[in-house]
């Protein structure tokens, strides 16, 4: 079971939660046998709606989403810059970083989210810029931004 069992955590350390959470889901994806829709559903409540920069996914959509990423990703770390909580309501803004088998991107994400009490996932707003990495300029964004 992920480290965060309850809404407690995230009325306790928001930024821990966040942080556990996308760890947490993203190690089972990459490195679990699992099967990812299995995965998703211990991670999000039934009915759960994402929206990432415009874009609706539901449970379908978010697990086919994984099969590729299963197949490109290699590792993941997060550093969570700012998170707020109010009720089950997080607000968090972090950096993603994404090692991939042809590339490495770091993602700017702005995530507004809702949690059951179980600490399941009922629905999230993210909004994201990504660049690609360029390993010649010492890890920095090959779009210079």
């Amino acid at each position: 079971m992920p480290p965060f069992r309850n809404v407690q955590d995230l009325q306790d350390d928001p930024k821990k939660f966040i942080a556990d959470f996308y760890t947490s889901f993203t190690e089972e994806i990459l490195h679990s046998g699992d099967d990812p829709g299995a995965i998703v559903d211990r991670f999000h409540e039934p009915g759960f709606v994402q929206v990432a920069d415009g874009n609706v996914i539901d449970r379908e959509k978010l697990t086919a989403h994984l099969r590729p990423v299963r197949k490109n990703a290699l590792a993941s770390r997060m550093e969570v810059h700012d998170a707020l909580v109010d009720g089950d309501l997080l607000a968090a803004r972090y950096t993603l970083h994404v090692t991939g088998r042809k590339a490495d991107t770091v993602s700017d994400v702005h995530f507004f989210g809702r949690f059951a009490p179980d600490g399941r996932m009922r629905e999230a707003h993210v909004f994201s810029r990504t660049h690609r990495v360029d390993a010649a300029d010492g890890g920095q964004p090959a779009d210079g931004g």
